[in-house]
């Protein structure tokens, strides 16, 4: 497994810990960790992210807080879009979809409703922000 950066380590470490349940900056958000296979790597990578519910599936957002160019991650679930979620402490296989138009743009919406960081985000970049739908393997 490739290692996450120090920060995204902590948060794995206590999110596991607490069955799902974190302090800090975090605290009391919606939060999932993403594992992917590296693209070009293979590796198995997890990835701390916020979430929101659409029915049944989950919905994350590829902001990057921002970043001119989307993440690592997301370009990983394109080229391997079986990934494994652990939303408290559940641990499942989940398809992963981009989303687009206007559901994107509704999902993206509600996000930066609740969470203004999410607008923020936005409006740092000239990209448009991908939208994941994450939907639980039968």
């Amino acid at each position: 497994m490739a290692e996450p950066n120090e920060f995204n380590a902590a948060i794995i470490t206590e999110f596991r810990a607490n069955g799902g349940k974190v302090g800090g900056q975090f605290a009391g958000a919606p939060l999932l960790l993403l594992t992917t296979t590296g693209a070009k790597s293979g590796r198995q990578i997890t990835t701390p992210l916020m979430y929101a519910h659409d029915g049944e599936r989950m919905i994350v957002f590829a902001s990057k807080a921002g970043a001119p160019e989307n993440p690592a991650w997301f370009h990983n679930l394109l080229a391997h879009p079986v990934v494994k979620l652990e939303v408290g402490d559940e641990t499942f296989e989940a398809n992963a979809a981009p989303v687009s138009g206007s559901e994107r743009d509704r999902l993206y919406n509600e996000q930066a409703a609740r969470f203004p960081g999410f607008a923020d985000y936005q409006a740092k970049t000239s990209r448009k922000i991908p939208v994941v739908a994450l939907e639980r393997a039968r």
